[in-house]
Order: structure tokens, then C-alpha cells, then sequence
């Protein structure tokens, strides 16, 4: 038998601040830059009762840990879980399982906070936020460690949202942060745009996103789910997470594609390759950046072998036996 830890929300969900999540995720997707293996993700839909059943997974060698999440949403409780299971990349024996819930809107945040440091100018001071939910505070806690930003601006269509998100981060990050009453008004100027919707249709227009700007978008991991303008797509330096998702469920891009305004050869690079030197992301102070991240099991990973260090060393959890397959597959 093996002693796996077990690992609730509530074990780790004050283990690690915005800066470290990034830290741990960045060299993450440098090691897939590298040559590490990552798969998009594996999406199962469901219709009676309506669901998803989603997978994802990579191996991190360098950081000693694989695996990645499997999460089920909707269904007959209308609910979403998130299951991390995490092995060891050398010996391949199962470390951990992890309630990966509490962790999620930091370690998507992360990605995209590594993607701003990576493709966003240096002397960018302006953010944007689109979006006021658990993912759009993620986004926003992790991607201010990354630059000296001075002001955010955020916008969501309801009122009483974006003004609680507002008056939420006053006290939580450095720049200023006030709510605005439409999108275009907290876009035009912005030098970094963060969308974190679950919008059909996009959320900004091209014609207010300055040239020389950044933009990571997040919630538009399934074809249909556009939160870009085909156009802001095409006249941008287009990075995703996983270059090979780009035609499988990314939104923005597949629209862009349909539109016939771009084909497969307008991805420039994934970000492991950015983060890893392969491709040089930005070339100049004009350019439009965007990356496109669906959610990966690359900050997956990083962030749940982080928590669970740090649960082991801080002695939380419980431990769960699992029997190798030596033992127990016998047919018997």
C-alpha cells in the first residue's frame, strides 16, 4: 500500500499568496516550453441530465509532480467539482488528491499573470477587467504582482457587482481600482485588458483596444464562446496555453477562423515557448498581444504540487492507502 494525502479546500486554501501561485506556475510553463507534456483538455458533454466531464493533465519533471484535474459541472446539481489527483514524475506513485476548487481562480490566474509579464509592455500602468466573478479576482490578485500597475478599471453589467469587486480590491492590491459603467470605458487607455466572462459574444470592441496592448482572455474555452472581436484576434500576436487548443475550443480563435480573417498559422507560439525563450512574444511597443487560456493541467499541476508541500510540511490533510496494481490487479 502507499499513503496518498488527501486534501481538502479548507487544507489549502491559505497556504500560498497571489505572487507565489505565479511564481510556481511560470516555471511551469517553462518546462513545457522546454519540451514537457501537456495535453488540451478532454470535454465529455452530457444531455439528460445537461453536464460536462472535463480532464486535463501534464508532467512537470523538474518539479517532480504530474497530473492534472478532473472536474464535473452541471449535472442533476447543478454544481461543479474539482478533483486534482497528483503523482510523483519519478517514481509515478500517488502523492496526493486534492479538493481543487479553493485553488482554481488562483492558479488560472496565474497563467494569465505569467502571460501579462510575459507578452506585456514594461511600462504598462493601466488595467482593464471585464468581469466581476471568482475568476475575474483571480486574474486581478495574481496579475498586479507581475507590473507597478496604477489603476484598474472594471466593468460588469450589474451594477452591484462591479461596485463590490471595486471596493473588494481596494484593500487587497496597490493601483486604484474604481468601476466604470461600460466596458469601453474601462478598455480605451487600459495597457492590460482582462476578460473573465461566460459570454457568447464579445465583450470588447477591437477599435478600443490601443495599440501596444496586452489582452488575456479566459472564458472562452469552448467553440461558440467568443469573448474577442475576430478582428482584434487577427491583427494580434495570438499566444495560447497549448497551441494545439487553439483549433479544438478556443472560441475567439475558431470565430476569427470562421470569419476567414486568420487560419491555424496565425498562432505565433504557446506561452511555454514565450516563458522559455523559444519565441520572443512582443517585438515592439505598438504590438497587440493576446493570450487565450482555456485552462490547463500545466498550473494545474505546478499549484497543487506547491499546496501540497506545503500541507505535508504543515501536517494537514489525512492520508488515504492506495494499493499498486502489483497487489491488487489479479483477476482474482
Amino acid at each position: 500500500m502507499t499513503e496518498t494525502l488527501f486534501l481538502a479546500s479548507a487544507d489549502v486554501d491559505d497556504l500560498a499568496e497571489p505572487a507565489e501561485y505565479v511564481a510556481a506556475v511560470r516555471d511551469a510553463y517553462r518546462q513545457i516550453g522546454e519540451g514537457a507534456a501537456a495535453e488540451p483538455r478532454t470535454k465529455l458533454l452530457s444531455r439528460d441530465p445537461p453536464g460536462m466531464l472535463t480532464t486535463y493533465a501534464a508532467i512537470l519533471p523538474e518539479t517532480g509532480a504530474m497530473g492534472g484535474y478532473t472536474y464535473s459541472a452541471g449535472f442533476g446539481a447543478g454544481d461543479a467539482w474539482f478533483m486534482t489527483p497528483l503523482f510523483d514524475a519519478e517514481s509515478g506513485e500517488p502523492l496526493a488528491v486534492l479538493d481543487g476548487a479553493s485553488m482554481n481562480p488562483f492558479k488560472t490566474g496565474a497563467a494569465g499573470a505569467t502571460a501579462v509579464d510575459a507578452l506585456a509592455r514594461q511600462d504598462a500602468t493601466e488595467v482593464a477587467v471585464i468581469g466581476s466573478g471568482a475568476q475575474a479576482r483571480g486574474q486581478l490578485a495574481t496579475t498586479a504582482t507581475v507590473r507597478e500597475f496604477e489603476a484598474v478599471r472594471v466593468f460588469s453589467p450589474t451594477v452591484e457587482n462591479r461596485e463590490a469587486f471595486a471596493e473588494e480590491f481596494a484593500d487587497r492590491i496597490e493601483p486604484d481600482v474604481t468601476a466604470v459603467a461600460s466596458a469601453s470605458e474601462a478598455v480605451t487607455g487600459a495597457d492590460v485588458v482582462i476578460t473573465a466572462t461566460s459570454a457568447s459574444d464579445p465583450v470588447v470592441d477591437d477599435a478600443d483596444v490601443e495599440p501596444g496592448t496586452h489582452v488575456t482572455a479566459m472564458g472562452q474555452y469552448t467553440p461558440g464562446k467568443n469573448e474577442l472581436p475576430p478582428d482584434l484576434v487577427a491583427r494580434a500576436t495570438y499566444v495560447p496555453d497549448i497551441r494545439e487548443r487553439a483549433t479544438q475550443d478556443a472560441g475567439s480563435f475558431l470565430a476569427a477562423v470562421e470569419a476567414g480573417l486568420v487560419d491555424e498559422d496565425h498562432v505565433a507560439a504557446d506561452l511555454g515557448e514565450v516563458v522559455a525563450g523559444e519565441h520572443p512574444g512582443r517585438t515592439s511597443d505598438d504590438e497587440v498581444t493576446v493570450f487565450d487560456s482555456g485552462g490547463t493541467g500545466i498550473e494545474t499541476v505546478a499549484a497543487a504540487y506547491m499546496l501540497y508541500k506545503r500541507a505535508s510540511e504543515a501536517g494537514r490533510g489525512e492520508t488515504i492507502d492506495f494499493a499498486p496494481a502489483s497487489e491488487a490487479l489479479t483477476g482474482k
